[in-house]
């Protein structure tokens, strides 16, 4: 049992659910039957990329870390091979259970997943693969749980550019030496603090800043959909303070290690930014559901946080 975990990374479990719950919110949908199964599949697809990433890398992995569950042969190649199979097949029909749609999404982020493990991971379009899984691990939420998609494109594309930068600094986690790596994703971890807390298009219910909007005879007794009624003063502000509070945390989450590992790019220190980088997702999926205007299901995420810190310490997450 303590081989399958180490295999599959149960830990970074903790990191899935947030994608289809911010998803959902991005795209205007409350959380509904749908989305829990949007979030099965995610987590199936995601073990299915575990299991598979180390059957690909046994070979390298009995020279750069024998203590792996593949090379110390506490789990044989072919069982996380069927493993792999087996939890694509299920995050497939998980997903086929919430319609068309999310299974074409489902389908997509699974092709993703093996194309990275087998072909794109040591090519420069590795880091470009693994961001699409978790930009359309977003949308796969949005699309189960009904809402507008065009909507969740913007939230997918931020977790995509934080997954992107994570997953370039993880191509040295075993071999260390460079420090331009941490210092491109601390970069980039410091623009997307900016954008979650500059962006005057926040649709946490920030006012527009334009004056009110024009009513004539047929509008002026009824609210448009272009124009629904504002929000209370006093839930604008709790939304606000909420996704300025969650961005704060994925900053102080991602960035600190990526500067000890900018100063001495040493393999550990890489490993620690790596592994910073991918718990630091759960407070970013937190924020964009808060700038959404869903606080619960922004406080929901960020509930996971403490749990992935506390069993990443047990079983490494990267």
């Amino acid at each position: 049992m303590r081989a399958w975990v180490e295999l599959l990374r149960l830990p970074a479990l903790f990191t899935v659910p947030g994608d289809a719950l911010a998803g959902a919110a991005a795209a205007g949908a409350r959380p509904n039957p749908r989305t829990l199964l949007a979030i099965g599949s995610s987590l199936c697809l995601y073990e299915a990329g575990m299991a598979l990433n180390d059957w690909a890398d046994r070979a390298e992995d009995a020279v750069d870390r024998p203590h792996r569950p593949l090379p110390s042969g506490r789990v044989k190649p072919a069982a996380a091979l069927a493993a792999a199979g087996g939890l694509t097949l299920a995050g497939l029909a998980l997903a086929s259970r919430a319609g068309r749609r999310p299974l074409a999404v489902a389908g997509a982020l699974a092709a993703t997943v093996w194309s990275y493990d087998l072909v794109l991971k040591r090519t420069p379009a590795g880091p470009v693969a693994m961001a699409a899984a978790r930009g359309l691990d977003l949308l796969l939420g949005g699309v189960a749980s009904g809402g507008d998609t065009r909507k969740a494109v913007p939230s997918a594309l931020t977790l995509a550019t934080h997954t992107l930068a994570v997953t370039t600094v993880s191509r040295h986690e075993t071999q260390g030496g460079s420090p331009w790596a941490p210092l491109t994703a601390l970069a980039t971890t410091t623009a997307l603090t900016w954008s979650l807390t500059h962006d005057p298009a926040d649709r946490a219910g920030a006012p527009r800043a334009s004056g009110p909007p024009r009513q004539n005879a047929s509008t002026a007794t009824a609210p448009t959909f272009r124009d629904p009624p504002p929000r209370p003063r006093g839930l604008t502000l709790d939304i606000a303070t909420l996704s300025g509070a969650l961005t704060t945390l994925y900053a102080v989450t991602s960035a600190r290690p990526l500067l000890h590992a900018a100063l001495n790019p040493s393999p550990p220190l890489t490993q620690r930014a790596v592994g910073g980088g991918i718990r630091a997702m759960i407070p970013l999926q937190a924020a964009l559901a808060a700038r959404s205007g869903a606080p619960v299901t922004a406080l929901l995420t960020a509930a996971l946080a403490p749990a992935a810190r506390r069993f990443s310490r047990k079983v490494s997450v990267t």
